[in-house]
């Protein structure tokens, strides 16, 4: 049958109008909602975000951004590129004394950072770094100022050591060449060199800081202005996923697999694996508890350190009632 001009122009309209329609806001029902994309690093300091990820669910409202070092990870999210993100507890609290927009919402694991030397060099103590080059991620990195608390127990300081800032999986291979006589940083990039027997931890924070934090997630002012409960469900996921992890052995080996995926860290899972059970508590997520004491500690060790100019308030740089409001989610993985 011929469409008459009067049937065949309403067509045209209602055609017209569903093509309107994404341009207007109004998404059609069957369209899943955009996926709030989380950065972060591929390390074991930020293992509870795959995990949060993927028990979310494929469908799930959260995907993993990869990114290779804290530079482009803080541009994305001071740009807006991003909304969230894992990243160095001084580095927000200086972006946020810069008045950037940011909030701390939860801790993402404690402990995981280790400081290595060759199997072969006589480095036994501290002292035995004096005059040698000495490779951190960055200068706002929690990885520097425990390196600088290790010097200070045996009266040294960085002036009496080499600097060098380095991208962690940079780090094993300037140890084995001897570009480097030491590094400082979180796992896996420790033990993926302990693992290839040519080097061996100076020190562990699971031995020498117990309450070390230094990964945290981190979320833009806006994001948690306009849609406080997708925030609220982040946070939920991420804390379940930390009690998880450290609930049982079956399940930090169900973290490997999804880790070392290529959609996530794309690592060796016999490198995640190593950091997982050398010891056990290597890295641990179970308290992601936000205490205040622990994070002006941590600012006034980054004061000492010159990473901050000034001293920043707690509540400029950190947003709690999300932790207070915690509602549990099962992590069935």
């Amino acid at each position: 049958m011929i469409a008459t001009p009067r049937i065949a122009t309403r067509r045209r309209q209602l055609l017209r109008a569903a093509a309107a329609l994404p341009l207007a806001g109004l998404a059609p029902a069957w369209a899943q909602p955009e996926k709030l994309v989380i950065g972060g690093l591929p390390v074991t300091c930020n293992l509870t975000l795959p995990v949060a990820c993927e028990a979310a669910g494929r469908n799930g409202r959260f995907a993993f951004s990869k990114y290779g070092g804290w530079a482009e990870l803080k541009e994305s999210l001071m740009t807006g590129r991003i909304q969230a993100a894992y990243m160095l507890a001084p580095l927000v609290m200086d972006l946020a004394d810069s008045r950037i927009p940011l909030k701390i919402v939860s801790l993402g694991h404690r402990s995981g950072a280790v400081i290595m030397v060759r199997t072969d060099a006589p480095i036994r103590r501290f002292s035995d770094l004096k005059g040698r080059r000495v490779a951190i991620p960055s200068r706002f990195a929690v990885d520097y100022i425990f390196l600088r608390k290790m010097l200070a127990r045996e009266g040294m300081n960085v002036r009496d050591i080499e600097i060098i800032e380095m991208a962690p999986p940079d780090m094993p291979a300037a140890l084995y060449a001897k570009a480097v006589d030491a590094y400082c940083t979180g796992e896996p990039f420790g033990a993926a060199a302990q693992n290839a027997g040519y080097a061996r931890p100076l020190a562990l924070t699971r031995d020498e800081w117990r309450n070390y934090i230094c990964c945290v997630l981190t979320v833009r002012e806006d994001l948690i202005r306009n849609q406080p409960g997708l925030v609220q469900e982040l946070v939920n996921y991420v804390q379940a996923s930390g009690h998880w992890l450290d609930a049982a052995p079956a399940n930090r080996e169900k973290a490997v697999q999804i880790a070392s995926r290529r959609d996530y860290f794309n690592q060796d899972p016999k490198i995640i694996r190593f950091v997982m059970n050398n010891p056990a508590d290597r890295v641990t997520y179970g308290d992601l508890r936000m205490i205040r004491a622990e994070f002006e500690d941590l600012m006034q060790l980054s004061l000492q350190a010159g990473t901050l100019r000034r001293p920043v308030a707690y509540e400029r740089y950190v947003d709690e009632r999300f932790v207070r409001a915690i509602s549990p989610v099962p992590i069935t993985l």
